[in-house]
């Protein structure tokens, strides 16, 4: 347990000190995010911050396999070949991130460096490899086909914490609550790698946090979101989807559950109204929230709130019995049905042109309540 309290701190405190000198190089090499008519802030915020989420994870890590290596037989089991698979991975896709911050990367890009990272799991023999049959009880051995499904998921985690990553603090709250979901199903499972590499997640990511809750001092940026969200794609593949139980396929959807409908419905309000995925836009939950009245604060707690009655909902499903099981997966779906009713979900795809007209009617309506917020802080 002092080996995961250790773990824990190094990466919140080094995430939080060393966030101060990424701020100011942020704004040295103007790795600025400037407010646009679809962006919630009103003045020019720094990114870079996954630079410093990176810099927290990696001195965990380092601490940890230093200790492995001076001391193997008082340290608990660690799988070297893994690890380094996943730190090589996820340099390259901070470091494509990074760039992006910077100088804005064509699509194209960044979707090509993110497949790349996704190989490098693959090389490593980080891949799905079997998944737990729900029917039989057995398992599903996939063969060459899970090479494809591991990069597919491993690419679509990159790219839903970039989605939901649109107020101060609620990807990397997110991801926090996520992780720590993750550590607790990875000790019960007896993945101890994924177990030690979600505590670091946990502490760099809440050692960000205080610079980036609202009012944000600093934006993690797509080298922040590209870095956890390929982190969460190789820990599931690598640690929480290896068991026979069924569960272990759906635990990863349930826990990361807000940000995959965040996406999902993203990709599919874009299709319908003819734009490309890449598109942003002012549609998204945390929008909505705002549409209806709630502070940028209030918008993520309800969001924190939601995503961690999701994970308890997803870690309870591990230790209920087979019988109970599906009375809970219909339990957690009504309430998210109830909630995704309130914020107005469902009316995007209830009326095509009738529902885009009242979206941007919305956000002009929501430009003026930004603009009177700000009036009232000032």
């Amino acid at each position: 347990m002092v080996d995961y309290l250790s773990i824990f701190f190094i990466a919140f405190i080094m995430s939080a000190f060393i966030t101060f000198p990424v701020k100011r190089l942020a704004l040295k090499l103007n790795a600025v995010d400037h407010p646009t008519e679809r962006k919630v802030h009103t003045k020019p915020i720094p990114r870079l911050g996954g630079v410093a989420i990176f810099i927290g994870f990696a001195a965990s890590m380092a601490f940890h396999l230093s200790k492995q290596i001076s001391n193997p037989s008082e340290s608990f089991d660690f799988n070297i070949s893994e690890l380094s698979g996943i730190f090589l991975g996820a340099t390259l896709i901070l470091i494509i991130g990074a760039i992006d911050d910077i100088i804005e990367l064509p699509p194209i890009a960044k979707f090509a460096g993110q497949i790349s990272a996704a190989s490098i799991l693959v090389a490593f023999g980080i891949r799905m490899e079997f998944i737990g049959n729900p029917f039989s009880g057995g398992v599903i051995y996939l063969g060459n086909v899970g090479v494809v499904l591991t990069i597919i998921w491993v690419v679509a985690f990159i790219n839903i914490i970039n989605f939901i990553d649109g107020l101060d603090g609620l990807a990397a709250g997110i991801a926090a609550i996520a992780a720590l979901s993750f550590a607790f199903f990875a000790f019960d499972t007896g993945q101890l790698t994924t177990a030690i590499i979600s505590i670091a997640i946990v502490g760099s990511t809440l050692g960000f946090l205080g610079h980036n809750f609202n009012p944000a001092k600093i934006f993690m940026g797509d080298s922040g979101s590209m870095f956890l969200g390929f982190l969460f794609g190789a820990i599931t593949v690598g640690g929480v989807m290896k068991s026979i139980a069924a569960i272990s396929l759906f635990a990863p959807l349930i826990i990361m559950g807000v940000p995959i409908l965040d996406g999902a419905l993203a990709i599919l309000r874009r299709y319908r109204d003819g734009q490309p995925v890449t598109q942003a836009d002012r549609d998204h939950l945390h929008h909505r929230l705002l549409r209806r009245g709630f502070t940028q604060r209030q918008a993520v707690s309800i969001i924190y709130l939601w995503s961690i009655a999701l994970s308890a909902f997803g870690l309870t499903l591990r230790i209920s019995p087979s019988t109970q099981k599906y009375l809970i997966i219909l339990f957690m779906l009504f309430l998210s049905y109830l909630f995704a009713e309130f914020i107005g979900i469902f009316e995007v795809f209830s009326n095509g042109k009738h529902a885009k007209k009242k979206g941007q009617k919305a956000v002009g309506e929501d430009s003026r309540s930004d603009e009177r917020e700000v009036k009232i802080k000032e």
